[in-house]
């Protein structure tokens, strides 16, 4: 945890070029698309689950409405 800890002090003081530091944010840019496009995919599938349900239960409510008619 020490080394941890002594890593990243020495990283946080050190010079950094320009060009270290658009390597930098262009990986935390990489790493927010990745989960932008996470978020993007678990919101498809939570639509096509809803659309399914709703599909399902008005069949559901339709046989119901038979049953009730006859």
């Amino acid at each position: 945890m020490w080394k941890y800890m002594w890593t990243e002090l020495k990283t946080m003081l050190k010079t950094v070029t320009p060009v270290q530091s658009a390597m930098h944010e262009l990986l935390h840019a990489e790493h927010d698309l990745l989960k932008a496009e996470a978020g993007v995919e678990y919101a498809q599938a939570m639509v096509t689950c809803q659309k399914q349900r709703i599909k399902r239960l008005k069949a559901y409510l339709a046989v119901d409405e038979v049953k009730e008619i006859v």
